[in-house]
């Protein structure tokens, strides 16, 4: 995921190879989803120009990107994945706190989910606050 914030016009340019960008509203319950594109970056079969969305922005809005790393972990009782449905829920909890709580709680929740299982790939999440 790639984006450009205007911090003047609190506009967010937001171009995706199969990962979307999750945006939380400030005053809503819900997370609202801009998909990428469904190919991957890097040389590909089917290769087209990447697109992108403009997304317009409110002061107290989180936009999240991530890798797949995250929802892709296997864990929990059933050692099943943890999956992105799971992940949009958490953020959407943890959106209220500040960064640095909601970055503790990610690594809480990914810990105690993974337990003693290994971890299958590389996990980044990013969230800001516009």
């Amino acid at each position: 995921a790639l984006c450009s914030l205007d911090p003047e016009t609190l506009t967010v340019e937001f171009s995706g190879a199969n990962n979307p960008l999750w945006l939380k509203r400030k005053h809503e319950s819900i997370i609202t989803s801009f998909r990428g594109d469904r190919q991957p970056i890097g040389n590909y079969h089917q290769s087209k120009p990447f697109s992108s969305q403009t997304i317009q922005c409110e002061k107290g809005d989180w936009i999240y990107i991530f890798s797949d790393g995250y929802a892709d972990q296997f864990g929990g009782v059933n050692e099943k994945k943890f999956k992105s449905t799971k992940m949009k829920s958490l953020l959407l909890e943890i959106s209220k706190l500040s960064a640095k709580e909601q970055e503790k709680r990610l690594i809480l929740e990914f810990n105690n989910w993974k337990g003693e299982l290994e971890q299958l790939d590389d996990v980044c999440v990013i969230g800001i606050k516009i």
